[in-house]
Formats: structure tokens, C-alpha cells, sequence
């Protein structure tokens, strides 16, 4: 039971998937104006790379002064366009990376069950690769044409050969996720009707029963 009595039936546990650009931080937004509490995977980890933490330092150890910014913080950017040209340094570089994240993220998901949301949502771009799926209730994979992706991504200030290369590295992660998916959201299209489409996905979500508990493992519990 939670904090105010809730059980974990009562605060499903929705993991949000989906490749770079596809819109899930959006999707996210729209379901925290719905009540649920949304746990970002990717904003933890920037701030486990902040100057001086131990993982800035463990990667920096790892791949070299060269990815050290002025102010001591890690310069994604850069590391970024490395890894992902080089499979086995984005192995290497995640190896270190999930561990390191993953009781941390662990208890910003209990915490967040504990608050008595509507749900709770776990935006994490690895989140099948890491092994949470298997103690999500349900897992939305967010998906959009590859011009709209390419289009934000560049909207956001990317380098369009960052843009591209970033895209082609998560191209062979679609098989696994679409099989790891329990919904598949497209955010193509105008705003008001794709987040009527969110909409609609997540009233049925909290009416829908959760899944086996036996499926709930490590390195996640359901909330609660």
C-alpha cells in the first residue's frame, strides 16, 4: 500500500518509449496534465552528469578530457556524435551509464507511486533495452514520420548530420520496442488531435486491469 492507502492496482505503472524526436516528452507532458506523475529517465541522467558527479567522471575517465566542457560537465554533444558512430562505444558508454542511473530511477518511480497520481509515467528512451518493461502496466511506443523527427530535431538547434546519424542509430531498436509495446501512438498530424488520441489512450488505460503482478521484476516493483 502507498502513503495514503492506495494500492499498486489503483496507480498503473505506463512506460513511454519511442525514438529521438518522436514526440514522448510531449506525450508526457499531456498525461502530468492529467494527473499522472511523470518520472523523465533522460533528465535524471543529465543531472548525474553534472561537474564533478562520479559518472562525469567515470565517462570522462572513460572516453577522454576531450569531452570536458569549460565548466566541467560533459559535453554531450560531442560524445554524443562519437557513441553513436561506434556501436561499441555506445555499449561501453551505457554499461556505464545504466547501472549507475538505475537505483535512482528506481526510487523516483516509488516515490512518485507514493504521491497518489492517477498514474505513474516512466519516459525512458532504453526502457525495454534495461529491462523495465517487464513491471510496466502497459508500455505506449510514441512514433512519428522520419521528415517530422528530422524537423524537430533540427528545430531544436541539432546539426541536421547530427540529426541523421542520431536517427540511423536507434533505427534497429524499432523491431524490439514494437514487440515490447502495448500501444503504439503516432504523433503525426495536428496537436489537439493527437493529444485527444493520448487522451483517449489514457482513459482506457485507467480502466483497463493491470497486468499479471508475477510479470513485476527487477529492476522495477510496480509503485506503491
Amino acid at each position: 500500500m502507498t502513503a495514503e492507502g492506495r494500492s499498486p492496482k489503483s496507480v498503473p505503472l505506463i512506460g513511454l518509449i519511442g525514438p529521438i524526436g518522436s514526440g514522448k516528452s510531449t506525450v508526457a507532458g499531456w498525461l502530468a496534465d492529467r494527473g499522472a506523475a511523470v518520472v523523465d529517465a533522460d533528465k535524471l541522467t543529465r543531472e548525474m552528469m553534472a561537474p564533478g558527479a562520479p559518472l562525469t567522471e567515470s565517462i570522462i575517465a572513460r572516453f577522454g578530457e576531450q569531452f570536458r566542457l569549460a565548466d566541467g560537465s560533459l559535453d554531450r554533444t560531442a560524445l554524443g556524435r562519437h557513441v553513436f558512430s561506434d556501436p561499441a562505444a555506445l555499449a561501453e558508454l551505457e554499461a556505464l551509464v545504466h547501472p549507475a542511473i538505475n537505483d535512482q530511477l528506481l526510487r523516483l518511480v516509488r516515490d512518485a507511486g507514493a504521491t497518489g497520481p492517477s498514474a505513474v509515467v516512466l519516459e525512458a528512451i532504453r526502457l525495454v533495452e534495461a529491462g523495465y518493461a517487464s513491471s510496466c502496466d502497459q508500455v505506449w511506443l510514441i512514433v512519428c514520420d522520419p521528415e517530422a523527427q528530422l524537423a524537430r530535431l533540427t528545430g531544436r538547434g541539432m546539426e541536421e548530420s547530427d540529426a541523421r546519424q542520431r536517427v540511423a542509430a536507434q533505427s534497429d531498436s524499432l523491431p524490439l520496442w514494437r514487440s515490447a509495446a502495448t500501444r503504439t501512438i503516432s504523433t503525426n498530424g495536428p496537436p489537439d488531435t493527437v493529444e485527444r488520441a493520448v487522451a483517449a489512450a489514457f482513459a482506457e488505460a485507467m480502466a483497463s486491469e493491470p497486468r499479471d503482478p508475477t510479470r513485476s521484476s527487477k529492476p522495477f516493483q510496480k509503485p506503491g
